[in-house]
């Protein structure tokens, strides 16, 4: 039998809502592009050219 006061549990991951989500890991909204600028998004300037030529090959794959 189950306590109506207490919330139910949902199942797996995918039942919480988005915005549950990110109240509980206390994501905030991106307000500026300075938020997205971080020195430490990349671990290599190698990475990052790497990143690049997926995401341009991504678009030419879709342009096609």
């Amino acid at each position: 039998m189950s306590n109506a006061a207490e919330p139910a549990v949902p199942r797996s991951l995918a039942e919480v809502p988005i915005e549950e989500l990110a109240r509980q890991q206390g994501v905030r909204p991106i307000e500026s592009l300075d938020d997205l600028a971080r020195p430490d998004s990349w671990q290599s300037d190698h990475e990052f050219k790497d990143f690049l030529a997926d995401l341009y090959r991504s678009r030419r794959a879709d342009a096609s």
